[in-house]
């Protein structure tokens, strides 16, 4: 779930460092495991809270963490009446959206089938940056992956047969908190790139904002708590701690150690995580039809994302 994988490019990575190469990977696995693994913990916290207190509750907790690490490093919140407008929509689309939008859809759709709908982001992204990105020229490969990348989507949707047995409402908000994640990078490319202000620095301002948006939202559409179920209070703890706090701590070191292109891939191993999780754990269910097409997704994905050589 790289809700803010672009405010982690705001700068030039730094080189990375010959000495961590076994350390970089054993962080990638775990930010894999901990975003996979979301999808499970947004499903049990949908079990006890309304969704928008979920999201509340996650971005509470992982707005925390941020906080936190700022303090430890002394980072301030960056200054500027229209940067913090600008990040006021990157957090929107973000962060309030998209993660509002996938604790909906866990209301009647399985963490799995969520999960492989976060895989759609690179596609959505490309075919956006297509519009919006006039230096993001299509090639025949990445045209082909997109094309291939929602073949894999129907097949995971079981289109020849009708969407036979799909919550089309719950599926629906799961793609398109997919499609809000891109429409949030190309928007903060094209209005904070470069703003001189460190990567951790504009990722806090942007779940602070995030945090405020959905405490204003929260109150008007759910009641209070009567009251407050352990269990999926606990796993919207570990949501937003670990899923969004440090997980975007973990995110922010790979992309300065080994470049973002490598710390994306971590998007691949997302929706298997999130199957496995979501069969074995919450004992849902599991058609043929989704770990194939999850793989067409994937490879598709894969492709939309070759460069040409020297770009």
């Amino acid at each position: 779930m790289s809700s803010t994988v672009t405010a982690t490019r705001t700068q030039s990575p730094a080189p990375a460092r010959p000495r961590a190469r076994l350390g970089w990977r054993i962080r990638f696995g775990v930010l894999s495991l901990i975003w996979g693994f979301s999808f499970l913990l947004i499903k049990v916290g949908t079990g006890g809270y309304a969704p928008f207190q979920v999201t509340l509750g996650r971005l509470v907790f992982g707005t925390a963490v941020l906080a936190a690490a700022m303090a430890v490093k002394r980072e301030k919140l960056p200054r500027g009446a229209r940067l913090w407008g600008h990040m006021a929509l990157a957090a929107f689309f973000l962060n309030a959206l998209p993660f509002s939008l996938f604790a909906y859809s866990e209301l009647t759709i399985p963490s799995t089938l969520a999960g492989i709908c976060n895989a759609t982001s690179p596609l959505w992204g490309m075919a956006l940056s297509l519009v919006a990105l006039s230096e993001d020229r299509p090639t025949r490969v990445r045209v082909a992956g997109l094309g291939l990348g929602f073949l894999g989507v129907l097949t995971v949707l079981g289109a020849w047969q009708g969407f036979h047995g799909l919550d089309a409402t719950g599926t629906a908000m799961a793609l398109l908190a997919s499609l809000s994640y891109p429409v949030g990078w190309i928007y903060v490319r094209r209005t904070l790139a470069g703003t001189g202000n460190s990567h951790l620095s504009m990722t806090g301002a942007q779940l602070l904002l995030a945090t405020v948006q959905l405490a204003v939202v929260t109150p008007l559409f759910t009641s209070f708590p009567a009251h407050f179920s352990l269990v999926p209070l606990l796993a919207i703890a570990a949501l937003g701690a670990l899923g969004t706090g440090l997980a975007v701590l973990i995110q922010y070191g790979l992309v300065a150690e080994v470049g973002p292109t490598t710390a994306q891939m971590v998007t691949y191993f997302i929706p298997v995580i999130a199957t496995a999780a979501g069969v074995a754990i919450l004992g849902e269910s599991l058609r043929w039809t989704t770990p194939v097409g999850a793989v067409i997704v994937l490879a598709g994905a894969a492709l939309t994302q070759v460069r040409r050589k020297g770009a």
